[in-house]
């Protein structure tokens, strides 16, 4: 059964989502053997954020932190989390019902902790992905119905 249109663009969604984090996982890894702090140091001056700010304050203090050993974790973490992202978006493609069972759950188990940013301070990026999220997980469950109905009907 080939994807509907709605599918498509969710499992393009997903893919994608899959392949930043990959890109993220690598670039992490060309941290490694690095001075992280000084790396840290650079990029908010790039930027030019105020170092004793709170946001770049705290994301310099943590790469202080950062090792070796910690930096292959969490690349080992972005790999795990897009290749799920990746067999998510071929399931949707390919329009499998685990995957839109899959795409349901994982888009409903964030709306929760979305809700909860949303209480510390409304901004755009925010509500955006709140939005986005309801509107997979209600075309999901939309789909999951319909395929049930349709199932009963042929037995």
């Amino acid at each position: 059964m080939p994807p509907t249109k709605g599918l498509s663009v969710i499992a393009t969604i997903e893919a994608l989502k899959g392949a930043l984090v990959l890109l993220a996982g690598f670039g992490l890894l060309a941290l490694i053997h690095h001075d992280v702090h000084a790396a840290a140091e650079s990029l908010v001056h790039r930027f030019h954020l105020n170092p004793a700010h709170e946001i770049p304050k705290v994301f310099i203090q943590a790469a202080g932190t950062v090792n070796d050993s910690r930096i292959w974790f969490l690349a080992g973490c972005a790999a795990a989390y897009a290749t799920v992202r990746f067999i998510e978006a071929y399931g949707l493609w390919k329009a499998r019902r685990w995957a839109e069972w899959f795409a349901a759950i994982s888009s409903g188990i964030y709306i929760p902790l979305e809700l909860a940013e949303l209480a510390h301070g409304i901004t755009w990026p925010k509500v955006t992905i709140l939005v986005v999220n309801v509107i997979v997980l209600v075309y999901m469950v939309y789909l999951l119905i319909q395929g049930r109905k349709n199932h009963r009907r042929t037995t």
